[in-house]
């Protein structure tokens, strides 16, 4: 009984049997032509994971010869990263290295940082992946150095050879002979929404759950019998295109904001299920800012703690902590008072107002400002408003306990501050 995954095994080891990548890899792709011309520059992969982004990395480095070296972010650290890097200096690395960072996304910025004078002086080639905007989670000046290529979904029919070498790769393994028409295959392949990966996983699946069934072994067997196992393991989310991923993320934080945790956990469970990890941490991290916001202000930080550890555990224990932060987030009480606050002074800041501040808050003289600190309750009216907005009220306190206790605090320096310190 082999260990290694099937997917990993026929990883492919040159560009042509890289499927649903022909903008990339195809006899007029982009990324081939520059390859097979000794181009090879440092380079951003993004798109939905099992596409060919890493092994589009190990190809790459093949072929150019340098030491290639690989980690995932979501669990390498900046020092393992800089080890690899130290080869720069001595004769191990003196063809070039090739540094392919998977979910560079999970690095933050200073640790991306890093990477920027070895890129700038030559010494190292990089290849990032994320399946994330890349505009959005890496560093602007390493995307200023990089080009970047989009890795799309892989279609049903542009899945079915990879499909099919798997199955060959089986019945050589085990001494077999099921056949599967392309049909089946493509069955098989639309069940993964484009993720090569997880559809080799699931072909394997079907084919061991189908040679158990006791079946004559002089009997052939064709593969209807693998399309009659596959729902056995396909875990079932529905057409889960962008539209219907929004409307998930859209009915969870209705729920939440309707403060009904059973629809709560019943989304969350849906998204988990799907795999999402990203993307509902962030929609929660949201929730707790725009929805709960300052009825319970901790909220945000316990969202956020629950966050990094979903990330850092990853499915399936992910789903564990995210339970945790959405019905803490569905049965906290609730404020949009601080989002409002900041959305009506967008529209007058959008209109042109405000453009002049008083001149007792200008620098350098302050001409005027009264120090509130030398006042009693650390407090003293004065105008903070432009002349243009003067008595502009943008914020209302909340009717929930944590609110209605700053708004008397607010009371009573007004009442009773404002006198100058003996």
């Amino acid at each position: 009984m082999r260990n290694e995954q099937l997917a990993d095994i026929l990883r492919p080891t040159s560009f042509d049997p890289i499927v649903g990548q022909k903008h990339l890899f195809g006899p007029r792709g982009v990324v081939r032509r520059m390859v097979e011309s000794g181009r090879v520059t440092n380079m951003i992969f993004f798109g939905p994971p099992g596409t060919g982004k890493t092994t589009a990395a190990a190809i790459i480095a093949k072929s150019s010869g340098m030491t290639f070296h690989r980690f995932n972010c979501t669990s390498a650290t900046l020092s393992e990263v800089k080890e690899a890097l130290a080869e720069t200096n001595n004769v191990f690395g003196s063809g070039g290295i090739l540094l392919y960072l998977d979910e560079i996304q999970y690095f933050n910025r200073k640790q991306q940082q890093s990477l920027l004078e070895y890129m700038e002086d030559g010494r190292v080639t990089l290849i990032a992946s994320t399946t994330e905007n890349p505009h959005f989670y890496i560093y602007n000046a390493i995307i200023s150095r990089s080009s970047l290529f989009e890795f799309k979904p892989v279609t049903a029919l542009d899945m079915v050879p990879a499909l099919r070498r798997a199955l060959e790769h089986l019945n050589a393994e085990n001494g077999t002979a099921i056949t599967a028409e392309d049909a089946v295959l493509a069955y098989i392949a639309s069940a993964v929404r484009g993720d090569v990966r997880r559809g080799i996983g699931l072909l394997e699946n079907a084919y061991f759950a189908a040679g158990s069934e006791g079946e004559n072994e002089n009997t052939p067997r064709t593969g209807a019998i693998l399309q009659e196992n596959v729902d056995d393991f396909h875990v079932k989310v529905g057409n889960f295109n962008d539209d219907s991923h929004y409307d998930l993320l859209s009915c969870l934080q209705k729920s939440i904001r309707g403060s009904d945790p059973d629809a709560t956990a019943f989304y969350v469970a849906k998204l988990v299920a799907a795999g999402d990890l990203i993307s509902l941490c962030r929609r929660l991290q949201v929730i707790a800012s725009e929805d709960v916001g300052l009825a319970y202000p901790q909220a945000a930080v316990i969202v956020r703690a629950c966050c990094e550890s979903a990330m850092e555990l990853g499915f399936p224990e992910a789903q564990i902590p995210l339970a945790n932060a959405a019905l803490l987030l569905a049965t906290a009480p609730k404020s949009n008072s601080a989002y409002m606050a900041v959305a009506m002074a967008r529209e007058d800041v959008d209109k042109g107002l405000g453009t002049v501040v008083p001149t007792h808050l200008q620098s350098p003289l302050f001409k005027g400002y009264k120090y509130p600190h030398d006042y009693t309750y650390h407090y003293v009216g004065q105008q903070y408003l432009p002349n243009d907005l003067r008595g502009r009220k943008y914020y209302t306190f909340g009717d929930n306990k944590t609110e209605q206790a700053a708004a008397g605090y607010a009371a009573t320096i007004r009442r009773e501050g404002g006198k100058l310190k003996q």
